[in-house]
């Protein structure tokens, strides 16, 4: 048994490529969801059963709680410093944990817009932000302005980057006008913020422009609000279903050794958001 541990969870579409790759490839697993409120998640991890769950994908809120509940192996020792993971195994009676948002959002990335030498602006300062701006550091972006309500948790991430990163020019903004998005290369959104249809835009329209790109982690609904609005601004843009893509194969790989069956990961997800 695997599964996706997050709150909330409904709007996911990780069981539809894991139990397609299971199926294609013979594997006697299924892949379900675990929607724990944050009031049980102490006692959801306390209680976790390697012989009933072996590796689990870690999503909103969980992706830095989840990192005291695992043990990390040499190889996975600099995610102390990014504090926050998306997947965990049950290897030998011990819990591990990788983070493969990153190199997932990192390939996804790349294919759309190399960040080496523009300005970004990043929405939310939660778990899959710390991914994000590791990635943008190690891709040499010039600058990277973080916002979030919670500015002591966008504090915390630019002290990590400025950490690992010696000197990187990262700041947190105060309120939003501080992100000064007007004059922004790139902006990307790590908040669950358009998840449902009923969510705010959280940027002014007329801030995006034309020559901006514009990257949505959400991928479910397909088009957010603000991805709306960036198109009718020329915008390029992008959701976040390659980052899913990428990150569900590699951790596939991680839980069963086995090489991830890439078309039928696609095809799974192409199915879904036809559904």
């Amino acid at each position: 048994m695997y599964g996706l541990l997050g709150w909330p969870v409904k709007h996911s579409f990780s069981p539809a490529m894991h139990n397609a790759a299971f199926k294609a490839l013979g594997i006697n697993a299924e892949y379900k969801l675990f929607p724990v409120a944050p009031d049980d998640i102490d006692t959801f991890l306390g209680s976790l059963d390697p012989q009933s769950v072996s590796g689990l994908n870690v999503t909103v809120p969980y992706k830095e709680k989840a990192l005291a509940f695992v043990t990390l192996d040499q190889e996975s020792l600099f995610l102390k410093q990014i504090k926050a993971i998306n997947t965990i195994v049950n290897r030998d009676g011990r819990w591990l944990g990788f983070n493969t948002d990153i190199p997932g959002f990192s390939r996804h990335l790349l294919q759309q817009r190399n960040p080496a030498g523009k300005n970004v602006a990043i929405l939310g300062a939660g778990g899959a932000c710390r991914a994000v701006a590791y990635v943008l550091a190690q891709c040499r972006a010039r600058q990277i302005s973080i916002f979030d309500i919670d500015r002591q948790k966008a504090d915390a991430i630019v002290e990590m980057i400025k950490d690992i990163f010696s000197g990187f020019p990262i700041h947190s903004a105060a309120h939003l006008e501080e992100l000064d998005i007007p004059h922004q290369d790139i902006l990307i959104n790590a908040t669950p913020v358009g998840l449902k249809e009923t969510d705010p835009l959280l940027v002014e329209p007329l801030w995006l422009h034309r020559d901006m790109f514009v990257y949505d982690l959400i991928y479910n609904p397909a088009q957010t609000r603000l991805l709306r609005a960036a198109s009718e601004n020329g915008c390029q843009v992008s959701n976040g279903l390659g980052m899913l893509l990428y990150q569900g194969m590699l951790s596939f790989q991680i839980w069963t050794g086995a090489a991830a069956p890439e078309e039928v990961f696609r095809t799974a997800l192409e199915s879904a958001l036809r559904h």
